[in-house]
């Protein structure tokens, strides 16, 4: 199977490098017909859904906030930066093709945990929950970015601090699914400060 991963020159973490079968694209219509198309740029917009459609292949989208939650035509992924590393990868996708899935995954070295086609699956719904608490903690003087940061790291042995976090995934990719999750629960409102910073 040719798999090509659609990324940008700085290629995140945990994803192979060139090799025999897998390759690095900047476009979508550099897939050929019948690889598998991985975009780790996808940004929800229709131009980009309808590009998507039109390639002859299986289509894994990195669709945290569930854009294309429901859709039988993708397989939503969590390709965040900063959890690409891990050997497990948070999906979902309708049953049909799932197994093919699985198969491509085994060839990218990962393996597929198959959550519910919701907004933020698990792990970046819990990330950004924490960064959005800890912009409300600065926001109301608690403390500071560095220490809120270093307090997380050692107080819970995070690997980061919940800034450092929002750096890694994109400030912009956090506010966009807390967005996406303040609409069926307003807990996950986005703070004002980190939706100040995510425009910049």
């Amino acid at each position: 199977m040719q798999i090509l991963l659609l990324g940008a020159a700085g290629r995140p973490a945990g994803w192979p490098s060139d090799t025999d079968g897998i390759q690095w694209i900047q476009t979508p219509e550099e897939a050929p017909a019948g690889a598998l198309l991985v975009d780790l740029l996808f940004d929800g917009s229709p131009l980009r859904v309808s590009q998507l459609r039109a390639h002859p292949g299986p289509v894994w989208v990195n669709d945290v906030p569930g854009a294309t939650a429901g859709s039988d035509a993708f397989v939503r992924i969590n390709g965040w930066n900063g959890f690409g590393a891990a050997p497990l990868l948070e999906a979902a996708a309708p049953e049909a093709l799932r197994a093919g899935a699985e198969e491509a995954a085994a060839l990218l070295g990962k393996k597929i945990e198959w959550l519910p086609d919701v907004p933020g699956f698990v792990s970046p719904r819990v990330i950004a929950g924490i960064i959005n608490e800890a912009y409300h903690a600065l926001s109301e003087g608690v403390s500071s970015k560095e220490a809120i940061n270093t307090a997380m790291k050692l107080g819970t042995n995070y690997p980061h601090g919940p800034f450092e976090w929002a750096s890694i995934i994109g400030l912009k990719n956090v506010a966009q699914l807390l967005e996406a999750l303040a609409k069926g629960n307003e807990r996950y409102a986005p703070n004002e400060l980190l939706l100040k910073e995510a425009t910049r």
